[in-house]
This record gives C-alpha cells, structure tokens and sequence, in this order.
C-alpha cells in the first residue's frame, strides 16, 4: 500500500490536467484526426510510422480480405501491408474546393448600374469567328429605296437643268437684245426707200406689248408706229421679238412679218403702209 508508484497513480487521477498535457491531448486528437499531417507535411505519415515495425503476416492478410469482402464490399481500396484495419482516410482540410459560387462584392447601386459585364471571347467558343461578332452589323436597304431615290435623282436633275437653261437662255438675250428686248433691222420695202436708203425698222417688247416703230428711206419726219401683239404670261416681258420681210400673199409687194417665239403675225403691204391681217390678235 506505500508503493510509492501506486499513490503517484492516485494523484495523477484527483489532480488537474495541466496546459502541456493539454497540448499534447490536442496533438494526440490531431494525429488521430488526420489534421497535423496537413499541418506538417514534411513530417512522416501515423499510419506508416505506426506499422512499419510490425509487418503483416499472410495469415493477418488473408483476415482482412475476408472482413473487407464481407463488412466492406463498398469501399475503395486500400494499401493492404501498411494499414488494413483504418478505414479510407478523408480529404485533406486544406484542399481546394472548385465549385464554389461566386460572390460579388458589395457595391452600391449607382456603381453596380456604371459596371459593364466583362465579356471573354475566345476561338474555341465561337468556332474562330470571336473578332467578327464585334463587327456592327451592316444595314441592308429595300430595293424600292433605290427605286424612289432614282426617281427623286432624275426629277431633281430635270428642274435643275430646266433652271439652268432658262437661265442660260434668258442671260444670252440679255446680251443680244437687251431690255427691253429690241430688234432692229434695214430692208427695201418699196416705201419711199431705195438700196441706197433703206427703210428702218425697230421692234420693241415694251411690257409685253409689240411695237414696231417704221422710218421709211431713213426719213425721221416720216416716222410710222405698227402696234403689234400683246403677250400674255409669266417672264413674257423678256420674250424677244424679230422682224422678217417676204411676199406672202405674192403680189410683188413686200410685206412684213412680226415673229415672237413660234408665232408668226403678218403685216401687209397695201397703200404705202402695212396693214395687219384682221383676226390674228
């Protein structure tokens, strides 16, 4: 009874555990537990350095392989001459995990609206045509569109050549006749004239009314006004008018056409004057 080991047992059994055995229950569960060969990595395997001293027998062998045939048909398989009496050991706690969800970060909601989603492109994704799907995609136009602005082309063409020509027009008589539009011209028409003194004749465009003006053998006192057409119309007053002098009724005489554009207004040659033709104008 005063073994002095025995009541060294009894202390140890009412007194506390102190802090270092409390580290090394800690470490004891840890090397049970797998976890202190994770945080020791260079440090060698329990289940090898628990076995290595003791190999397995033939008979020990066998003895397991019938347990694990019997009791442990679904597991995987172990090494068999190191430790056949564990079960499969888990994964280690520091392995990486692939199927995490993503988490985004906490942003307001101003900033969450200004962030544009990344997008990754690659060949493989979209069979080596990443760099076309970026392309703005081309407008395609009706063939009608083409139609109409063919039209709108050619009418707008027509008014601007009609335009310029009449321009053109109006500025070329501008040079020649002047305005008012005045035409003057010599010719022997058997009233006091000869080829030596023709007679003068002026027509004039005044305000779209015709006058031809008459001095006969150069003679001003002897002066004679033919009033002739009124023109009617738009840009009528700039019409120039022209004189010619042929025989139209061919009775030998003279006689004197007053032209202004396509008409054509005669005046004949009767009693030393011109008379016009009743029912031209």
């Amino acid at each position: 009874m005063n073994d002095p080991r025995l009541q060294r047992a009894r202390r140890s059994l009412h007194s506390p555990v102190s802090p270092s055995q409390q580290v090394r229950i800690t470490e004891e569960e840890m090397l049970r537990d797998g976890v202190y060969e994770d945080r020791h990595p260079d440090r060698i395997s329990t289940s090898i350095r628990r076995f290595q001293s003791s190999p397995v027998t033939p008979d020990a062998r066998t003895e397991w392989s019938r347990r694990r045939a019997d009791n442990y048909s679904d597991e995987p398989t172990r090494n068999t001459d190191y430790d056949y009496d564990r079960r499969s050991i888990p994964p280690r706690r520091s392995a990486t995990q692939t199927n995490l969800p993503v988490v985004q970060g906490t942003r307001s909601g101003q900033a969450r609206q200004n962030v544009r989603p990344r997008t990754i492109e690659t060949d493989e994704q979209y069979g080596g045509q990443a760099s076309s799907l970026n392309r703005p995609r081309r407008m395609r136009w009706h063939w009608l569109i083409f139609v109409g602005l063919s039209i709108f082309i050619m009418v707008f063409g027509w008014l601007m050549f009609t335009m310029l020509n009449s321009w053109w027009t109006t500025t070329q008589n501008d040079w020649q006749y002047g305005r008012p539009r005045t035409y003057q011209v010599d010719a022997v028409v058997g009233q006091n004239d000869s080829p030596a003194n023709p007679s003068h004749f002026i027509a004039v465009n005044l305000n779209r009314q015709i006058v031809v003006i008459e001095i006969p053998g150069g003679d001003a006192s002897k002066t004679r006004i033919f009033d002739g057409p009124i023109l009617i119309g738009p840009g009528q007053d700039l019409t120039p008018v022209t004189l010619t002098f042929e025989d139209v009724n061919h009775d030998g005489k003279i006689d004197m056409v007053i032209n202004v554009q396509d008409a054509h207004f005669v005046f004949l040659n009767e009693g030393g004057t011109f008379k016009p033709v009743p029912g031209q104008f």
